[in-house]
């Protein structure tokens, strides 16, 4: 496959050949946390599913800020590489890798103390309560390394190589789904066995991607740049240009799974068997909206290379490539679901599963595949303003996206039952949309710039 280079290229071609990648890495890994939990499903039970379901809404948030993190490191990168400057180029990386692998040691730490807490607060059934703590507890042990791995991943596409990610997260699915199969079915480790399977597959994977990420970053000279003075190996005033657009980064990343997390007591207070269901529904989702948030990250990158080389309106038909990428993923999207919705929730749950479990999926998908134009809109216009480092509307219009959908879900569900959980998401995903465009329309992103050339 020919390499597209998003500065000089057609703006359309480079954007999705670019993002392609991306979006094939993203559907491996959500891919094997899928079997994950259909392995435990049909081979554990629906309580054991119901456990890895109750821990799956707080493990994503973890990982939404390590992939946030990596985003608000990549911008900064990515607008250096635009500008050619490569000493500062390298100097963000460094800066990026230490700082994120001392975060993600201080949350294991209060992962690791606060799980069964967590866990407790957010009303999770006390049949599978033991199994949800001892899957957290391996999980935190280990995520360091998923961390790094994700921000690792954020710094290749930032440096225009988005295919290293992707054989990585193609090596670290099928390795996954192996050792799942290992763990469960011969080791009879249940819950556990599909802890201990994700921590080493990501943890591997994290290990090979820096020693990957070395060898690249020594093929950029620092002969070519204006500025000759000595490269550093950490910059405050580079951290703290990440950790504007990281935070807000980190907020739109989590937001579907810090929704998730926070109307997860409203999905526990209706029984194990609803929850089984609505954690396969959950799980479809998120495959559902890689395509989506994978444009929108893709569309971020563009968004600040192309301003580190100062062409804004190469910006602007990248936007409009970003929003024909989801709008023709949304179609494909609503008509599987549509189609097959039953024998997907049937893949997750053991034949003797209550009813109520295969009745929750089927509804909750049937539901959102109308609503997943939403998302991909929403992520396009989002990665724009990423992108460009315009962080205080962005920021602002996640904030009230997460509040719709936590608000209507509490408010209604005891009027309308777990269906109040479900309708809120479209909600949200559509006035977050709304807010982002009219920024975006205003065209002030185009005048922020993060990196002192």
């Amino acid at each position: 496959m020919k390499k597209y280079n998003m500065i000089t290229d057609q703006p359309g071609k480079s954007l999705f050949f670019f993002a392609l990648p991306m979006i094939l890495g993203n559907l491996f890994q959500q891919f094997y946390t899928t079997v994950d939990s259909i392995i435990v499903g049909q081979f554990v039970g629906e309580d054991a599913l119901a456990a890895v379901g109750a821990s799956y809404s707080l493990t994503t948030v973890f990982i939404m800020i390590a992939i946030g993190g990596g985003i608000g490191a990549s911008v900064i990168t990515s607008q250096y590489l635009g500008a050619g400057i490569y000493r500062k180029m390298k100097t963000s990386v460094s800066t990026a890798l230490i700082s994120f692998l001392v975060l993600s040691l201080v949350l294991a730490v209060i992962g690791l103390v606060g799980n069964r807490m967590i866990l407790t607060g957010l009303n999770t059934p006390e049949n599978i309560l033991s199994d949800a703590v001892l899957y957290l507890k391996i999980y935190f042990l280990g995520l360091p390394f998923l961390f790094m791995y994700n921000i690792l991943s954020s710094i290749f596409n930032a440096l225009g190589n988005s295919r290293t990610p992707l054989y990585l997260l193609i090596f670290s699915s099928l390795l996954n789904i192996v050792m799942d199969l290992v763990m469960v079915r011969v080791f009879h480790l249940g819950v556990a066995g599909v802890a201990i399977a994700t921590v080493i597959a990501q943890g591997l994977s994290a290990v090979i991607s820096f020693c990957l990420l070395l060898r690249l970053i020594k093929t950029f000279a620092e002969e070519t740049d204006a500025d000759t003075g000595k490269r550093k190996l950490y910059d405050f005033s580079m951290l703290g240009n990440m950790i504007k657009v990281a935070i807000p980064s980190m907020v739109q990343q989590s937001i579907v799974s810090i929704g998730m997390l926070l109307v997860q007591s409203v999905v526990n207070g209706f029984g194990s068997s609803v929850l089984a269901g609505y954690t396969a529904g959950m799980r479809i989702e998120s495959i559902c909206i890689v395509p989506m948030i994978a444009t929108g990250n893709a569309v971020s990158t563009f968004t600040a290379q192309n301003l580190g080389a100062g062409a804004p309106e190469r910006v602007r038909k990248g936007y409009l490539a970003g929003v024909k990428m989801v709008a023709a993923f949304a179609v494909l999207i609503c008509l599987v679901l549509t189609v097959f919705h039953g024998p997907i929730i049937n893949a997750f749950l053991e034949e003797g599963s209550d009813a109520a479990a295969f009745a929750t999926g089927n509804d909750y998908l049937t539901f959102i595949a109308f609503f997943f134009i939403c998302i991909g809109m929403k992520a396009v216009t989002d990665g724009v303003l990423r992108g460009a480092g315009d962080v205080v509307v962005f920021t602002l219009a996640n904030l009230i996206n997460l509040g719709i959908r936590v608000s209507f879900a509490f408010g209604f569900a005891g009027i309308i039952g777990v269906e109040a959980v479900w309708f809120a998401v479209p909600m949200g995903w559509s006035t977050n949309f709304v807010i982002s465009f009219i920024r975006y329309l205003s065209g002030k992103w185009s005048q922020k710039k993060l990196i002192k050339v």
